[in-house]
């Protein structure tokens, strides 16, 4: 079986990835690196925001774009070096032995309290009185410029040690004596080969079975309300075909189980990685060729069979939180949901604006066949529609289509926005605007 190369976000500085690069060639064969470059640590936030889609992993340089990174929740592992004994031990060993200057002269940022007196306890220093700016997560680099330059006014050092390279290039500039602490090759080495494991945890969960539940509860007392058992049979039909464009996209199968429900296999990694394929995407169209509950429950598993018994889980839970509802069951048993896609609307969606409820009811029209000419307008990308294609989308008569829209004008919830040219003999067809829900 091919392995697979997990992609690394390396964001840094650039002498850090460089040398971050440089150690990364002894796992070409499990990692792939692309390197983002910062002048600022700042720009850290922006540079995971545009790039996150494409990796799998994220490598950082040190705490601090690492701190930023993780304010907001990745989806993606995320790891930096920790600074660690060696690490200030070769700057202390500078300081102390090739400079002759005293630890109590010098100021030290990021560094916790207690790995520093260890560490000159173990090298046989005396601490002192040491001036040290200990923090975890992140600081901004003016914070830590304005810590050094006012014990340098002040004459109370007359050296600064950094683990920030942007505080140290400026310290540098104006003539400050200035060291900077950075992760040695054995730390680097540590992070990735944590990287590494992490990538082929990912590559085993990607390979993991998924299993998704879709049900239409009872298609069949559609009959008698204007639907013949001919009517029910086309419509599941389909359902189906809708179903199997949306396994297509999962490059997975499907069977019918009958009675409005359907089982659809597929992988984690295909089902994870494709948002084109979102299940309240699926919801939403099937939802647009019946008024009926409908849910869906996806359940992840090492086998067919756990896969299948936490995608019965889920659909479980997706029932007790209502109609068009998603929901996810991980190997783990943690549940998630409900899952939304950016693009969905909810046709559970409820008003409490008694103005609105009025013309809904007025107009004949109820809210979730209102949510649903909104979706239909919505999916088209024009903020625009007409009677047929609403008319096809919807599976109803271009007469009744016309009637809801021209219902809808007279109470406010449309207006025409224009007309559109017939393909053949006939008058020109208005163009609606639908107004969303207040």
């Amino acid at each position: 079986m091919n392995r697979m190369i997990a992609k690394v976000g390396v964001v840094g500085p650039q002498d850090s990835i460089d040398l971050i690069m440089e150690i990364g060639t002894e796992f070409h064969d499990k990692l792939s690196f692309l390197p983002f470059v910062y002048h600022s640590v700042n720009e850290t936030s922006d540079i995971v925001k545009q790039n996150e889609q494409e990796m799998d992993i994220w490598v950082f340089s040190g705490q601090a774009p690492y701190s930023i990174a993780t304010k907001e929740p990745l989806k993606q592992r995320a790891f930096f070096p920790q600074l660690n004994g060696s690490s200030l031990t070769k700057v202390l060993l500078e300081i102390v032995y090739r400079d002759r200057i005293p630890l109590d002269r010098i100021s030290l940022d990021t560094i916790e309290e207690q790995p520093f007196h260890e560490t000159c306890t173990e090298l046989g220093l005396a601490s002192g009185q040491v001036h040290l700016l200990p923090y975890t997560g992140f600081k901004p680099e003016s914070e830590l410029l304005a810590f050094h330059s006012k014990l340098l006014a002040d004459g109370q050092v007359d050296a600064c040690v950094t683990c920030i390279s942007n505080v140290y290039e400026k310290l540098k500039a104006q003539g400050i004596p200035v060291y900077r602490i950075q992760p040695n090759r054995m730390t680097i080495r540590t992070m990735l080969h944590l990287a590494s494991t992490a990538g082929e945890t990912m590559h085993f969960q990607k390979s993991q079975i998924a299993v998704m539940l879709v049900q239409v509860e009872e298609p069949e007392k559609l009959i008698g309300q204007s639907k013949s058992s001919y009517d029910i049979r086309r419509l599941d039909l389909q359902f189906q075909e809708v179903i199997l464009d949306h396994v297509e996209k999962l490059s997975g199968a499907f069977v019918a189980l009958g009675n409005g429900k359907f089982l659809v296999f597929t992988t984690r990694g295909a089902f994870e990685d494709d948002s084109l394929a979102s299940p309240s995407v699926l919801l939403e169209k099937l939802a647009l060729l019946a008024d009926l509950k409908m849910n869906i429950g996806i359940g992840y598993g090492v086998t067919a069979l756990a896969a299948e018994r936490n995608a019965h889980l889920a659909m479980q839970h997706a029932k007790r939180a209502g109609n068009y509802v998603a929901i996810l069951v991980r190997d783990t048993g943690e549940v998630e949901g409900p899952l939304q896609h950016a693009t969905s609307i909810n046709f559970n969606i409820r008003t409490e604006d008694l103005e609105m409820i009025e013309l809904l009811k007025q107009a004949g029209i109820t809210i979730t066949t209102y949510n649903k000419l909104l979706s239909v307008q919505k999916n088209l990308g024009r903020d625009a529609i007409t009677a047929t294609l609403i008319a096809e989308s919807l599976s109803m008569t271009k007469r009744n289509a016309r009637r809801i829209l021209t219902d809808m004008v007279e109470h406010n919830l449309a207006v025409v926005v224009g007309e559109e040219a017939p393909t053949n003999r006939g008058r020109p067809s208005k163009i609606y605007r639908i107004s969303p829900l207040a």
